[in-house]
Parts: C-alpha cells; structure tokens; sequence
C-alpha cells in the first residue's frame, strides 16, 4: 500500500500568538483541497492553543518538543500530557537543533519516543547526520546508530504512528539540499535499520520525511522519490503562500 504523505511545518523560534492565529486563518483558506498529503503545523509552545483551536479536520497541531516524565520539578519542562491537553496530535522528537545545541542524544530520543507513544502523539523523530560526518563516510553508520538506539524496547506494534524525518545537519538553514537521490539513499539506509529494529511491515508503512532547506522549487523533484514520503519544513514553512505550494507538491 502506498504510504500517505505527511507534510510539517516546524516554525521553531518562530512567531507570537498573534502571528500564529494570522497564519492559520489566511493558510486554510489556500489548503489545496485536492491534496491528499496529511498536514502538520508545529508551533512554539505559547503557540499551541491558538493553532489548536484553529486547525481544520485536515490539519494536525504538533508540538517541538516534550519531557519524557509525566510531571515534576522540571523546571521548563512540557509533558506528553500537557501537550494532549493543549490540542496536539503530534511531537518533534531529537531535531538536529535539539541535539546540537540542548543536548540531546539518541538515548533521551529513546526515552521521549516512549512517553509520545505512551500518550498517544504521532512522533516525528529526527535523524541525520554532520557535514563532518559525511565527508568522513559515516552517513549510513551514523542513521543506523541513531535509529537503532532511538527504537530500543519499542515493539512493532508501538512502533506503528512513529514517522521519521531524515534532516542532514548540513543543510538545515544553509539553503544546501541533498539531491533527491542522496536523499533517498539516506532514507532507504532508515528503512532497513528500522526493519532490523522493528520488523519489515513496520519499515514498509513507516513514513520518512526529507527536512534540509525544503522549498516550493525542491518539493516536488524530493517527494517524487519513493522513498521520500513528504517533507519537514523549515524556514519556508513561514510563509503560507510557500508552505501551501509545498503542501501542493506532495500531491
């Protein structure tokens, strides 16, 4: 069965509540109708009751972030439930800025991918490798560390709402793309590390997003892959003309 497409707008440090309810008002009334792909808005916290309160059945509220414990002093800190509760359908889990700057690893990946599915979030779990990293030839063995480590005590069944998104460090925020076949090369890596770790079925129906600089001009040519099953949008996921032009692309 051919995977539906999932596209996420990750709006990171990124407009008030004002702005947000702007967006949202102005974006659903140029929602392609004819596009089948499932639509995603992913806001900064203060964000997420705005977002929520305005998403239309064919759009899902996601959250940047969680906190792998139910509640306690943990100071900054937002629970799986408190999310729920604010509306959101769907949680980034370890982007590549989390990691890099909050520091992140792919064990507490592993800890908060538990407690999203444990409240029933779709995880959006971010993978992908440095520039160092490729140019050394450690793409595949850093995507299957991560993914292998992330998965750990997740069965397949658990493992069922979990989408990917393959994000190459390199070209986040840098206008640089992996071309649609690196791309796709890095994605095929994903699947077969997630069918050794969760099983072939789970692997096959798994969605993999691209999230690298996605543009109007690079959606389509990126989503034409096979093993590209939508997009993880950045800085022109700001904008509602470009995101919608995005969202349009995946078909």
């Amino acid at each position: 069965m051919p995977r539906t497409k999932l596209i996420a707008a990750n709006w990171k440090m990124h407009k008030t509540p004002h702005q947000a309810e702007e967006f949202m008002r102005h974006f659903l009334l140029v929602l392609p109708s004819s596009s089948k792909a499932e639509v995603v808005i992913c806001p900064p916290f203060v964000d997420l009751a705005v977002v929520a309160s305005l998403a239309a059945e064919r759009v899902g509220v996601g959250a940047q972030n969680l906190y792998w414990e139910r509640e306690g002093a943990f100071t900054g800190e937002v629970s799986a439930g408190m999310l729920v509760a604010a509306g959101c359908t769907h949680v980034i889990i370890a982007h590549s800025e989390r990691r890099q700057y909050f520091g992140e690893t792919d064990e507490t990946a592993n800890l908060k991918l538990k407690a999203a599915l444990a409240a029933k979030l779709r995880p959006i779990l971010c993978v992908g490798e440095l520039l160092e990293e490729r140019e050394a030839g450690l793409t595949e063995e850093v995507l299957r560390r991560q993914c292998m480590n992330a998965f750990r005590e997740i069965s397949a069944e658990d493992a069922g709402p979990i989408a990917m998104a393959y994000e190459p460090v390199w070209a986040i925020g840098t206008g640089r793309t992996a071309t649609p076949e690196l791309a796709a090369q890095a994605h095929s890596v994903i699947r077969d590390e997630v069918a050794e770790s969760v099983g072939q079925e789970a692997a096959d129906q798994m969605c993999i997003l691209y999230g690298g600089s996605v543009k109007p001009d690079n959606a389509k040519a990126l989503m034409a892959e096979a093993e590209i099953d939508g997009a993880l949008v950045g800085g022109a996921s700001l904008d509602v003309k470009s995101f919608a032009a995005i969202v349009a692309a995946a078909g």
